[in-house]
């Protein structure tokens, strides 16, 4: 095994996570390379410090630029907010230092195609940040896709819901204001992410988005919400199968709602996030009376599983699949081999939300914009 030398950039709620994912993968997965946690930049260099020293770095950067020119820094981790993620990466690149960022990819279909370019350009190692699809849970909903355990696809639901912003008299913040931090820009990719992962690309849409609450508390009276509480798409995929999904930041009582129900010729799937240690398989075999829903717990024999508990059903956590996002950059960095998520399939991402927009813009069905 070799170290290798890991820069952050963000040190908030997802830069803790990864701080916490890089110390901790060594021992969860004996990787063949060990993240030495060498450099950190926030907001700025007091905040940089105290992440510094809570998370275990070498050194605190004044700026973004300053992580990504150290030397000792091999491979870079961005946990910062989306308008900065194409100047870091295109910098991080053009050094040969491989990228590991949030979703989503960029603040603009722009900015995802050109982080795209670069990554490939460079033929460095790139990874996209969309943690729920990789829960063994969800892993092992892909494998049983994949075998044909429900015959053929013929309908998916999914759906992104959480409440923090249900009640119209929670203040303003970072969250109300910008395009790219609205629904459909922070809950929205992840489930895109999962339909596509799960039951292929998309072919076309029609969307509608909306702003709930078009007003919150502020410190001298309202202030206006220019982005987006929730939104909704019809979709057909390029299999055939019809979907819905639905995204939400105010589904009152809906907590991590990344849920998901696929229907087949053979059975049936359900999924949701709030039991993410929990697979609900329907096969239609057998006898009529004795057809049912069964659940099963997740366990050793399950994907990515064992490596964290050897006891079935105890389940996983939150933090645990950011370790496993860890483990699988370090595996792209050790082999050269793409791991997905991809720069390209946060591109893919990136272009169903583009359509979404147009299509809530005149009302119309849309095609996938193309790359």
């Amino acid at each position: 095994m070799r170290e290798i030398g890991i820069g952050l950039i963000g040190g908030g709620y997802m830069g803790k996570a990864h701080a916490v994912a890089l110390s901790a993968v060594g021992a969860v997965f004996g990787t063949a390379l060990r993240p030495r946690l060498v450099s950190i930049a926030a907001s700025g260099r007091a905040s940089a410090e105290r992440y510094r020293a809570a998370y275990g770095f070498a050194r605190a950067a004044d700026d973004w630029r300053g992580v990504v020119d150290d030397p000792e820094v091999e491979a870079v981790v961005i946990a910062a907010p989306q308008a900065t993620h194409r100047a870091i990466a295109e910098a991080a690149f053009e050094l040969g230092k491989p990228v590991f960022c949030e979703k989503p990819l960029g603040a603009s279909i722009e900015d995802a195609r050109a982080m795209v370019a670069a990554a490939e350009a460079s033929g460095l190692p790139n990874m996209t940040g969309f943690n729920y699809v990789r829960t063994p849970a969800t892993r092992f909903v892909r494998d049983l896709l994949a075998e044909g355990a429900i015959g053929h696809v013929t309908w998916f639901r999914g759906e992104h819901t959480e409440d923090f912003l249900s009640d119209p008299a929670t203040p303003a913040n970072w969250r109300t204001s910008g395009r790219p931090n609205g629904t459909m820009g922070d809950l929205a990719p992840h489930m895109i992410n999962c339909a596509l992962a799960l039951v292929g690309d998309m072919t076309e849409l029609s969307a509608r988005i909306e702003t709930l609450h078009p007003t919150r508390p502020g410190p001298g009276g309202p202030v206006a919400v220019n982005n987006d509480d929730h939104g909704q798409m019809m979709v057909r995929f390029a299999s055939g199968a019809m979907g819905h999904l639905y995204f939400s930041r105010a589904a009152t009582g809906r907590k991590m709602g990344y849920a998901y129900e696929i229907h087949g010729t053979r059975g049936a799937i359900r999924f949701d996030q709030e039991d993410q240690n929990s697979v609900w398989l329907y096969r239609a075999e057998g006898p009529e009376a004795t057809r049912g829903f069964t659940r099963i717990l997740t366990g050793p024999a399950h994907p990515d599983y064992e490596p964290f508990c050897q006891g079935p059903g105890h389940g996983t956590g939150y933090q645990d699949q950011i370790i496993i996002e860890a483990r699988d950059f370090l595996r792209a960095i050790e082999t050269g081999e793409p791991v997905f998520p991809t720069f390209r399939d946060g591109l893919a991402v990136a272009r169903v939300i583009e359509t979404a927009f147009a299509s809530a813009e005149d009302g119309r069905w849309h095609a996938i914009l193309q790359e």
